[in-house]
């Protein structure tokens, strides 16, 4: 089978550093690379086998994906698979690959939520599409109230005891079902690995109750939108562009959240991280690394370019106290 020729065996001398997962013989990434976006079928497959190829060269480990993730669904899925198996495929024990399902995948009544059925279902599924035997790491993508809590974490230990996945995540769960969920896994003997959630300058509400719970029951965090959509970078200085996440009425950014007063906020966070020798974006994702329990963070790219200037984000993580209170202050 044909392999990447070209695997910098430096990889793991490069910037990005590795902390535990909670308490778990787990390592992760600092960095991870997510494929939400950019990664579908109606994107440049080269360029996403190029993101793939140098983040691993930089010894980016963990690759984030989700059943519904790419356009159309499941796409992101199916070509990672295909990279994976031609250019990876002997690289695949050095690789820490997720996947999750909860939101809408397929019609009708069983696409959707937190049941067993969708669950068992959408593991198979994504191995499918993946040309996997396992996956690392398989999260409950979201809470669903309308599931009974023991039904989705019962099928979450069974997805372990059946060898499809190694380690179980949830996301985005309110603090409360979190705890449950902790307690339910650990007593089936399926300890719930790590939690994943929404984490950046602009999006600290983790900080008070999620993150000191996860700490508590021994439970990893993995933050994602660390760059709030892009908000935090350049790309919104001056108004918001054409082809932008907030120009485009599909997306999850939505213009009326690029406000006057955010503008200036985040005119100020840039006059700071200019300060300090960074983008805006470098520094939002060092930011992220203050706290001990955030052991990860995802990064979502669209070229290599971007890739790489995340990437350098890393060569300067410290912050004093005074930059760190004017953050806070802004």
């Amino acid at each position: 089978m044909e392999s990447f020729s070209n695997i910098n065996p430096n990889r793991y001398q490069s910037e990005v550093k590795y902390r535990f997962c909670g308490k778990t013989g787990l390592l992760l990434p600092q960095l991870s690379l997510g494929l939400w976006h950019n990664f579908g079928e109606v994107d440049d497959a080269q360029e996403a086998l190029r993101m793939i190829s140098v983040a691993f060269d930089h010894g980016i480990t963990h690759f984030d994906l989700a059943n519904n993730y790419g356009t159309p669904f499941g796409s992101a899925e199916k070509n990672f698979g295909q990279i994976l198996k031609k250019h990876f495929a002997s690289y695949r024990d050095e690789m820490l690959i997720s996947t999750k399902a909860g939101h809408r995948m397929w019609d009708g009544p069983y696409g959707d939520g937190g049941s067993r059925k969708n669950l068992l279902a959408s593991i198979d599924q994504s191995l499918k599409r993946m040309q996997l035997d396992y996956v690392d790491i398989f999260y409950s993508h979201r809470y669903d109230e309308n599931t009974p809590i023991e039904e989705t974490m019962n099928a979450l230990s069974d997805i372990v005891k059946q060898g499809k996945a190694l380690y179980i995540g949830i996301s985005k769960y309110p603090e409360e079902k979190a705890r449950e969920a902790y307690k339910i896994l650990k007593q089936n003997g399926t300890p719930c690995t790590i939690y994943q959630g929404r984490y950046s300058i602009l999006s600290r509400d983790i900080e008070t109750e999620v993150l000191p719970s996860a700490e508590e029951n021994g439970v990893g965090f993995i933050g994602f939108s660390p760059l709030a959509q892009g908000m935090l970078s350049d790309k919104y200085l001056h108004g918001i562009p054409e082809n932008s996440r907030a120009a485009l009425s599909h997306g999850f950014l939505k213009k009326e959240q690029i406000t006057q007063e955010m503008m200036i906020r985040i005119a100020q966070l840039h006059k700071l991280a200019q300060k300090r020798g960074q983008t805006l974006a470098q520094m939002a994702l060092a930011w992220c690394f203050q706290k001990e329990q955030v052991n990860s963070v995802i990064i979502g790219t669209s070229s290599v370019k971007q890739l790489q200037d995340n990437i350098s984000a890393l060569k300067n993580l410290y912050f004093t106290q005074e930059e760190l209170e004017i953050i806070h202050s802004i």
